[in-house]
């Protein structure tokens, strides 16, 4: 028999709203499953490559992921080893210094390029998905026996599924569970990344930040997590960082978004230089200052977790699902993880729709439930109620972070069951 017969997927037809990589993802995953016709529309009217975002994947995960069929081995990705927690330390003042060493926590992971990642997964996407740029949907609904997306003229198109991977203004969420809204976190985090070819202006060079290495700079109030990541060019590299901070007194917060690359005036970047001027190491602060403005903006933190994630045939995956905060390093693979288990959810449905809705929010509602609860444990942790960095050490570091892990894991994403059979994902 075979294994797609009876499945309530083949033959039919889905919408995804978002063609980001849970979007792609998503797509991917539809066309396995046996979806007759896929649609992918996108708000945006170019292509994504100028997202230049970095994010880091767990070794593991990454694994399980390829051999899931989400990923491919060759992607192009940076290796990390170590994590080192640092702290400004007036004896080490000097232009080169790089701060105390509180901790060298070991770091299994490897470092992508946002849009060098969503490249791959696109590239991934069947060509007869059809891909639909500029497509801005207004409105979804449906019941148990369809569903249907609107333009904002009002033009309705009917599909089998829709799916939601709209991320965090998601407009399949409010028809879903309208009552979930995100939370502010109190805090906001600066971003920025630009070629390494920069560093040789930082006293010491690159060669004073290992290849390997991804520093955490702790100061009273916050962190930055600065890592380097593939360039958009095969064989260039960026450095990477990520900036937590109290909310400036400017920003006027309108739900969760972001202040884009090249908007921030001078007097805001300026603000962000004396922020790092006087809380960092002098290496890393010159490290962050040097960032043009225009690869420099600014995201206010946010967290949600629905209440589900189906609703008669509409179904939510990626940040439209859950939005976590990024100290849990698990956001492109709890994308990925939310697309693997909609496919898995539909080899094992039963030939229903019913079924494969059930099984997929069965599966994934306590996983993101448990994500956001850790991101909030962590940004407690880390920069809300940070401990006195000037009186930690590797032993209190060590015992500090295993209570952040307490309660539930998922750092770095959780590991993927077992498939249908039994099999390991």
């Amino acid at each position: 028999m075979n294994m797609w017969e009876g499945t309530a997927v083949r033959g039919g037809s889905i919408a995804v709203i978002g063609g980001s990589i849970a979007g792609s993802a998503f797509a991917g995953a539809a066309a396995r499953l046996g979806a007759d016709r896929i649609v992918v529309l996108e708000r945006s009217p170019g292509r994504l490559e100028d997202r230049g975002v970095g994010i880091c994947i767990h070794d593991d995960r990454f694994a399980e992921l390829v051999r899931a069929g989400h990923l491919d081995e060759g992607v192009r990705r940076h290796r990390l080893t170590v994590r080192r927690w640092v702290t400004r330390d007036p004896s080490d003042d000097g232009p080169g210094g790089r701060g105390r060493v509180l901790w060298n926590q070991p770091m299994p992971f490897h470092s992508h390029h946002w849009a060098v990642l969503w490249q791959a997964l696109r590239e991934r996407t069947p060509d007869r998905v059809e891909f639909r740029l500029g497509a801005t949907v207004a409105a979804v609904g449906g019941d148990r026996d369809g569903a249907w997306t609107a333009a904002a003229d009002g033009t309705r198109e009917p599909y089998d599924l829709v799916i939601g991977a709209d991320g965090y203004r998601s407009v399949v969420r409010a028809a879903v569970c309208p009552e979930a809204r995100p939370e502010y976190a109190g805090y906001v985090c600066w971003r920025g990344s630009y070629d390494t070819a920069l560093l040789a202006e930082l006293p010491g060079g690159a060669g004073a930040w290992p290849e390997d290495e991804c520093a955490t700079v702790c100061y009273p109030g916050g962190q930055v997590v600065i890592y380097r990541i593939p360039g958009l060019t095969p064989g260039s590299t960026q450095a990477n960082w990520v900036f937590y901070a109290p909310t400036p007194a400017w920003l006027r917060l309108d739900g969760p978004t972001s202040i884009p690359a090249g908007t921030l005036t001078d007097a805001q970047v300026d603000e962000l230089r004396q922020l790092a001027e006087r809380h960092l190491p002098p290496y890393w602060a010159a490290l962050v200052t040097i960032t043009p403005r225009e690869r420099t903006f600014l995201q206010p933190v946010y967290d949600l977790a629905t209440p589900r994630r189906t609703a008669g045939r509409l179904l939510l995956g990626g940040d439209a699902a859950t939005v976590v905060r990024p100290h849990n390093t698990s956001g492109a693979v709890k994308a990925l993880q939310d697309a693997h288990a909609f496919e898995r959810a539909g080899q094992a449905g039963g030939g229903s729709w019913s079924s494969l809705l059930a099984g997929y929010d069965h599966e994934r509602g306590v996983v993101g439930r448990e994500l956001v609860e850790l991101g909030r444990r962590l940004g407690r942790a880390q920069v809300a109620a940070a401990p006195d960095w000037s009186a930690m050490d590797e032993p209190a570091m060590t015992a500090w972070w295993r209570q952040q892990l307490t309660g539930g894991g998922g750092f770095g994403g959780h590991a993927l069951g077992p498939t249908p059979d039994g099999r390991p994902a």
